[in-house]
Parts: structure tokens; C-alpha cells; sequence
């Protein structure tokens, strides 16, 4: 760690969420896990979850060991401003698949994919039973 880290702005941090440029906000301080992405043993996913908040309860929780602690100080960029971190996520509902107030399609497709093995089925029976030599 430098003796006088620099001080970064939650929205700059904020910014760095993709695979090839991934910032992380820890205990009020600032990683770029960048080149760590691919050896991450949870996967890049786990490590792109964890931007654009401050991903300290999601460190922890993990449980991680004293050797991935001790790995962080190699990532270490500075601190992080802590009046700039929002206080709570502001939560982003995914999208809704429009509501389809004609269900007549998804009812003949459920009555479909019942019929249709049985009309195979009947006609297994009825080629085997007209093909039988007696």
C-alpha cells in the first residue's frame, strides 16, 4: 500500500463494471481486481456482482482465507471518498414480460403437447395390431 493513497469518488468507481476494467469498493478501500478476473475461483461473475456498491458483505460473507487477504494489497488502489457511497442500492426491477390476456395459445399448445404422444401412441397400437400375422 502507498503512504498517501489516493482518494477516489464513488461514481468514478462506480464506472469500472466491466470484465476487462473492474474496480471493487471493500472496507472503504479500492481494488482493481482487473487482472484478477480470470483467476478469481468464484468466477468473473461473482467479482462483476459486487461493482458499483460497496461490496464489503459480499466479501465477507464468502469467508475468505488469510492468503486471499493478504492477496488484496497487490490490488489496492486507494480509498474510497465514504460521503460519495450511497447509502442503499437503488433497486432496478428486471423486465416484465408483457401480460398476455389471450391465453387461448398456451392452452392449445398444453393440450398439444398431451395429444400428440397419445395420437402416437394409438398409432403405434393400431399399425402393430393391422400388421400382426395371425
Amino acid at each position: 500500500m502507498t503512504s498517501d493513497p489516493k482518494v477516489h469518488v464513488f461514481e468514478e468507481v462506480a464506472k469500472h463494471n466491466q470484465t476487462k476494467d473492474c474496480w471493487l469498493v471493500i472496507s472503504g478501500k479500492v481494488y482493481d481486481v482487473t487482472p484478477f478476473m480470470d483467476d478469481h475461483p468464484g468466477g468473473d461473475e461473482v467479482l462483476l456482482s459486487a461493482t458499483g456498491k460497496d461490496a464489503t458483505n459480499d466479501f465477507e460473507d464468502v469467508g475468505h482465507s488469510d492468503a486471499a487477504r493478504d492477496m488484496m494489497d497487490k490490488y489496492y488502489i486507494g480509498e474510497i471518498d465514504p460521503s460519495t457511497v450511497p447509502l442503499k442500492r437503488t433497486y432496478i426491477p428486471p423486465p416484465q414480460t408483457q401480460y398476455n390476456p389471450d391465453k387461448t395459445s398456451e392452452f392449445v399448445i398444453k393440450i398439444l403437447q398431451f395429444l400428440v404422444p397419445l395420437l402416437i401412441l394409438g398409432l403405434a397400437f393400431a399399425v402393430r395390431h393391422f400388421t400382426k400375422k395371425e
